[in-house]
């Protein structure tokens, strides 16, 4: 898989403040909006970490009304999103604030689609859907990995389908993102381990995506590096702030190279997994990883030999069959550092819910830019190894 550097390229992307306490610039960016009323969105656990009450008092002492919105659940639903935009209608409110991991800040996406649309978040799904532009959005993950503060993706699980849809439109990328490493610190081993793994998807994804490009592929061979060196030591030691940064920085990267690469197969396939079990998206990516490596390595063969030696390892001299075992022997060993070992049947899958998830899987967007062309077979076979 070549590149012609001089091909057409686009690259989306939010004002980004990067570093600690970029978070408290939260006033400051919704005065430039000349916000009257903030929605502030977030969930139950962000709010529990003290993030939330730290938020309200910024926009309280900045002078600025909100309403806050915590009802969000682990994978964002259809209902929730629909729950939040009726709020920010019957207050009155013109700014979307959220602070979160991947769940509030893809609500908050879904609502600002439809307080600008009318109707129902469903009738967003798909790529480029979106006519009129979302009120002022400012995002602040507190998670490492997910990358939807810099993103034109949403994620959305439809628990009528249990299945989580994808609504990518640059049009869904918010106006700003404030990246703070601090608010990590409150992240236990488990998360800040699926999340880190999460953002190592996106950048190997990215990497070998047939949209992959010189805008993005030195974001996603950057964020392999930083992840491959800093998600084990962190996950051993996660009060280590210079970590923090260093994986936070990872995420960004990987954020912008997939957002404007797209994804591939890990995704798709994640997408319908985490949506028919409501498991945590970063470990479902985790379970597949490998085995979607092995899968499209023989249709970017040489694109596999960069992403390993962005992993630290060696490959004069190897043929490529060695590359493939080191790369997934390095993704594996990686895995069992952070504790991300289970597989696919641990977790409830079975044989049976297989047709059923590939049948999704194959509907995803991501699947379109996977590097090899994948049939529904195909993609039932990578997930009966990963069982």
């Amino acid at each position: 898989m070549s590149h012609d550097i001089s091909g057409l390229r686009k690259f989306v992307s939010p004002e980004i403040v990067f570093g600690a306490g970029s978070r408290k610039a939260v006033v400051n960016f919704a005065n430039n909006f000349g916000a009257r009323k903030i929605l502030l969105v977030s969930d139950p656990g962000v709010r529990a970490a003290g993030w939330v009450d730290e938020i309200e008092s910024l926009l309280t002492d900045g002078g600025l009304s909100h309403v806050s919105f915590t009802g969000v659940s682990s994978n964002p639903r259809v209902d929730e999103v629909m729950a939040g935009a009726e709020l920010y209608k019957s207050a009155d409110c013109d700014v979307i604030v959220a602070i979160g991991g991947g769940s509030p800040m893809d609500c908050a996406k879904g609502i600002g689609i439809v307080c600008a649309h009318g109707g129902s978040i469903l009738d967003f799904e798909g790529v480029d859907t979106i006519r009129m532009p979302s009120p002022p959005i400012i995002l602040i993950p507190t998670t490492a990995g997910t990358s939807a503060d810099v993103s034109q993706f949403a994620i959305i699980s439809d628990p009528q389908r249990r299945f989580k849809f994808s609504i990518i439109s640059k049009a869904v990328v918010p106006d700003v993102s404030l990246i703070d490493p601090e608010v990590t610190e409150t992240m236990d081993e488990f998360l800040t381990a699926c999340t880190g793994v999460d953002a190592l998807v996106h950048a190997i994804e990215a990497y070998v995506s047939t949209g992959s490009g010189p805008l993005t592929d030195t974001h996603a061979l950057e964020a392999i590096r930083l992840i491959s060196l800093h998600l084990e030591p962190l996950v051993k030691n996660p009060s280590d702030s210079q970590l923090r940064e260093h994986i936070m920085l990872a995420s960004m990267q990987a954020g912008l190279a997939f957002s404007n690469a797209i994804l591939g197969a890990v995704h798709a396939m994640s997408h319908s997994l985490g949506g028919y079990l409501d498991l945590p998206h970063g470990l479902c990516n985790a379970m597949l990883l490998e085995h979607v490596i092995a899968y499209n390595f023989p249709s970017a063969e040489e694109r596999f030999k960069r992403v390993a030696e962005a992993m630290g390892i060696d490959t004069r001299g190897m043929t490529m069959t060695t590359v493939k075992q080191q790369l997934m022997e390095r993704v594996i060993l990686l895995k069992r550092a952070v504790g991300l070992e289970a597989k696919l049947a641990k977790l409830g899958v079975t044989v049976a819910d297989i047709p059923h998830l590939s049948g999704f899987a194959m509907q995803d967007p991501c699947i379109v830019t996977n590097p090899r062309k994948s049939c529904r077979r195909d993609v039932e076979v990578v997930y009966e190894e990963a069982l």
